[in-house]
C-alpha cells in the first residue's frame, strides 16, 4: 500500500495548528481570565466547568455517531468538519474576547457552543486521519504530521499570550489577539484542508445498532486493552502537568522560569515526532510506545530529587521527556487506527468517529482523575497554593513526590498491557487486504 503524498499531509495537518491553539487557553487560560477579569466568583467558575465536563460526557458519542452516519456533498468525514470549524472558530472569538459586563450566563453560553462545535470539528477531523491511509507506516506518518502540527498550535497558544504582555500587553489582549487569530486561521485552514485531501473511502458493508454496537466494542479485547492503556498513561502525563507551575515555583524557586520551560518542553516534543516515525518504522508501533514509556518513567524519576535552584538538570528532563512526548502523541492514535480496522471487520461497519469519541473521552478523565487525586492529597500535606509563607518540609517533599515518582505506576502498567500487543505491521495488512477485498 502506498503512502500518502507529502502534500496530502501538509494540507491535512494545518487545521491541527488552530485546533490546538484553541484548545490550550478554553481550558486553562479562559478560568483564570473570566475569574481575575470579569469578576466571576470561583464557585460559580466552578459550576460552570462542571456543566460543560458534564455536556462534553454526553456529546462526544453523539458527534461521533454523528461523523459516522451523515454524508453529504464533501462525504462524511470533510463534510461534518468543515460544518463544525467555522462555528468553532467563531465561538472562540466570543469567548476569548467577551464584552465589557459579561457573566457567568455568557460564559455558560459560549463554554457551551465552543465545547460542543470543537468536538464537533476534531472527532470528524482526526476520524478523516485514520481513514487517509490503509498503511501501517502511512498511518503513523499521519498521525505524526498531525500531533506535530498540534504542538506547533500549543506554542502559538503560549507564546503568543506571553509575547503580548511582555511588550505591554494585559492577558485580555493576549486571549483579544488568539480570538483573532482563530476566528480567521480555523476556518481558512479547514476549507484548504477540504479543498485538498481527498475523502477517505467508506468500508462500511453494513451497519449496526447503537446496542449492538457497544456490545462489540465491550467485547473488542484489542480495543479495550488500547484505551486502557491510553487512558494510565494518559493518567500519568496529566499528574506532572497539572504539578508543573507549583513545581517550577514552589520546590524549584524560579517562578520566572516557568514560561520558557513550557516552551522548551514542547519544542523538544515536536522534535521528537520524527524520531518516533523513525523508530516505529524499524520495532513496531507499540513496541517503540513502550520504549518511550519505560524511558520517560527512568528519566522523570529523577525529579523527584532536585531541590530549589537545579534549574540544569530541570531542563534536561524537560528536554528528554519532551522528546519522549512525540511518541505519546504520534503512535498511540496510530495504533487506534490498526483496532478500528478490526472492528470493521467484525461489526461491519467503519465507525472510527464513535472510536474517537471514546478515546476524547478517555483524554478527560485522565485529566479529571488527576485533578482529583493530586490536589486532596497535596492538601493533606500542609502544601498552600499562592501562600504567604514558605510552604513546609512535608509539603514540598509530597510535591516532588506526587509530581515525579506518582506517574511511574499508571505507565509500567500502561507498558505491561501494550508489550506484547498482538497487531503488528503483518497482521494489520492482512487485515486490510481482507477488508479491501471485502469492499
Amino acid at each position: 500500500m502506498s503512502l500518502p503524498a507529502r502534500r496530502t499531509l501538509f494540507f491535512y495537518a494545518l487545521p491541527a495548528v488552530p485546533l490546538a491553539a484553541m484548545a490550550l487557553p478554553f481550558y486553562v487560560m479562559v478560568p483564570t481570565f473570566y475569574a481575575e477579569t470579569m469578576g466571576i466568583s470561583a464557585a460559580g467558575l466552578g459550576l460552570v466547568l462542571l456543566v460543560i465536563r458534564l455536556f462534553d460526557a454526553v456529546s462526544d458519542p453523539l458527534v461521533g455517531l454523528l461523523a459516522d452516519r451523515v454524508s453529504l456533498k464533501w462525504g462524511r468525514r470533510r463534510s461534518v468538519f468543515l460544518a463544525f470549524a467555522p462555528a468553532a472558530g467563531f465561538a472562540a472569538f466570543m469567548l476569548f474576547w467577551p464584552p465589557e459586563g459579561a457573566g457567568l450566563a455568557y460564559l455558560a453560553l459560549w463554554g457551551l457552543l465552543l465545547s460542543f462545535f470543537y468536538t464537533g470539528a476534531t472527532l470528524p477531523y482526526t476520524a478523516w486521519g485514520a481513514e487517509l491511509s490503509g498503511d501501517y507506516r502511512g498511518r503513523t506518518l499521519v498521525s505524526a504530521v498531525r500531533e506535530a502540527a498540534t504542538l506547533i498550535g500549543t506554542l502559538v497558544a503560549i507564546i503568543l499570550p506571553f509575547a503580548l504582555t511582555i511588550a505591554g500587553g494585559s492577558d485580555a489582549r493576549g486571549l483579544s489577539a488568539l480570538a483573532v487569530f482563530l476566528a480567521v486561521a480555523l476556518p481558512a485552514m479547514a476549507a484548504l484542508a477540504v479543498w485538498q485531501v481527498p475523502e477517505p473511502t467508506d468500508l462500511t458493508r453494513q451497519r449496526v445498532s447503537l446496542v449492538q454496537g457497544l456490545r462489540l466494542l465491550a467485547v473488542n479485547r484489542y480495543f479495550l486493552r488500547l484505551i486502557l492503556a491510553f487512558l494510565l498513561n494518559g493518567l500519568a502525563n496529566a499528574i506532572p502537568a497539572t504539578l508543573f507551575f507549583f513545581f517550577v515555583s514552589e520546590r524549584l524557586g524560579v517562578a520566572e522560569l516557568r514560561g520558557p520551560f513550557l516552551l522548551l518542553y514542547f519544542v523538544c516534543g515536536i522534535v521528537g515526532v520524527p524520531l518516533a516515525v523513525f523508530t516505529a518504522s524499524r520495532f513496531g508501533k507499540h513496541r517503540s510506545w513502550c520504549a518511550a514509556m519505560l524511558l520517560a518513567c527512568l528519566i522523570f524519576m529523577l525529579a523527584g530529587f532536585l531541590r530549589e535552584g537545579d534549574v540544569v538538570a530541570f531542563a534536561l528532563i524537560c528536554i528528554t521527556t519532551g522528546l519522549l512526548l512525540g511518541f505519546d502523541v504520534t503512535l498511540p492514535p496510530a495504533i487506534q487506527a490498526d483496532v478500528i480496522d478490526l472492528d470493521t471487520m467484525t461489526s461491519g461497519e467503519q465507525r472510527t468517529g464513535l472510536f474517537f469519541a471514546i478515546w476524547g473521552l478517555a483524554t478527560k478523565l485522565s485529566l479529571a482523575l488527576a485533578t482529583g487525586l493530586v490536589f486532596p492529597l497535596l492538601a493533606l500535606s500542609g502544601f498552600v497554593p499562592a501562600g504567604a509563607e514558605p510552604q513546609p518540609p512535608q509539603a514540598l517533599a509530597a510535591l516532588s513526590a506526587l509530581y515525579a515518582w506518582l506517574p511511574v505506576l499508571p505507565k509500567l502498567i500502561a507498558i505491561a498491557l501494550m508489550w506484547r500487543f498482538p497487531i503488528s505491521g503483518a497482521e494489520q495488512q492482512q487485515m486490510r487486504v481482507a477488508l479491501e477485498s471485502e469492499r
